[in-house]
């Protein structure tokens, strides 16, 4: 990217594969507030004793267990969470399937069947690993802290979400676990910026696109990216539901269209990533508002799902910079559309009304037709 006609992104150095999860961005005190203030980059569970020699710090010592709670981040490469927790002896990956905190949004029937392939692919790439997925049916503030007390977790780990009624779930299910003696660790796995580190130079929200992704570009784009892990710690014995026990797929199997056309997973993510810049990057700027043409990524279920994160495309578009010298518009464009991503999630999580509510107060009368 940084080789096109306007600078888009200025990349950050390579660093060793162990530490390739933060920004170079660095917010200071007026940054806005962490909803969940307690992410510690790879310092290790506290009172542990010997050195990890890829992470740098602490391993525990003597025997730890260590529970990792999948979301919207269903991937093994560049998911910082995974990476922290897999210094413990024992780590226990879990998925809650949890309608009952969906709120006014709901899944539909063809989320719900991407969850299904996007778990199993998830599944199939613990196994590889030596671990295992634990996938539990309820409303996770009751059954987060009964997977803690069936494995004997003393650290739980997981990877931030952002809409405010999730905000609001992890934040008092992490006030209960640390009451209860657990530690836990959060990251940011799905973002390039945090939606509180980007801000206006007296220390507030932006309200305008343009400015906004101006601070981001100045601040440089990180596209440093941690690797898969070879071999993940054993997982304790829990008992836990089979996949197609959560009921995701149709009855009426009208998805056979979806099965041909997509492949939920981190394995098509990765595919369908490269297939855009192979076949579609340069012609992007116009092609992607031509809906007769294949002119878009098509990455938008893949990053909603946390199969690939942001980091991880442009890390892709830098791999294959000198094959896309003459792609340089259409890389920009594309950019340019991760950085409305980016803007969304500021606004939500600064402007949490903008959920149900217009940003500009002036437009909450404004009149519809109803037809």
């Amino acid at each position: 990217i940084a080789s096109t006609p306007t600078k888009t992104a200025n990349f950050m150095p390579q660093l060793p594969a162990c530490q390739r999860t933060s920004t170079p961005f660095r917010p200071g005190p007026a940054a806005g507030r962490d909803p969940n203030p307690s992410e510690r980059r790879f310092t290790g569970p506290p009172g542990s004793g010997k050195m990890n020699a890829c992470f740098g710090h602490e391993a525990p010592e003597p025997m730890t267990t260590a529970l990792l709670w999948f979301r919207n981040d269903l991937r093994i490469t560049d998911n910082p969470a995974l990476a922290a927790a897999s210094v413990h002896d024992e780590l226990l990956p879990v998925y809650i399937y949890d309608r009952e905190n969906a709120g006014d949004w709901p899944a539909g029937g063809a989320s719900r069947w991407w969850l299904h392939h996007s778990l199993d692919a998830l599944a199939s790439a613990l196994k590889k690993r030596g671990s295992r997925l634990v996938i539990r049916r309820g409303p996770a503030k009751r059954i987060l802290p009964e997977l803690v007390r069936e494995s004997g977790a003393g650290h739980v780990y997981w990877n931030r979400r952002y809409e405010p009624a999730e905000v609001a779930s992890d934040t008092g299910i992490k006030q209960a676990l640390g009451e209860g003696g657990v530690d836990v660790t959060t990251f940011n796995a799905g973002l390039l910026f945090e939606p509180w580190q980007v801000r206006r130079a007296d220390g507030g929200p932006y309200k305008v696109f343009s400015a906004f992704w101006k601070t981001c570009l100045r601040s440089g784009l990180s596209s440093d990216v941690t690797p898969a892990p070879e071999r993940l710690p054993r997982a304790p014995g829990l008992k836990g539901l089979a996949i197609d026990e959560l009921g995701l797929l149709p009855e009426i199997r009208w998805d056979t269209g979806l099965g041909k056309s997509w492949q939920p997973g981190e394995a098509g993510a990765l595919e369908r990533v490269d297939g855009f810049l192979a076949d579609a990057a340069a012609a992007y700027a116009g092609a992607r508002d031509r809906p007769d043409l294949p002119g878009t990524s098509r990455l938008s279920p893949h990053l909603h799902f946390g199969e690939i994160g942001p980091r991880q495309v442009l890390s892709a578009i830098a791999a294959r910079r000198a094959d896309l010298d003459d792609a340089g518009r259409g890389i920009e464009s594309f950019v340019r559309e991760l950085g409305w991503r980016e803007f969304a999630f500021h606004l939500l999580v600064r402007f949490p009304q903008t959920a149900t509510e217009p940003l500009n107060p002036r437009f909450a009368g404004f009149p519809w037709r109803t037809d």
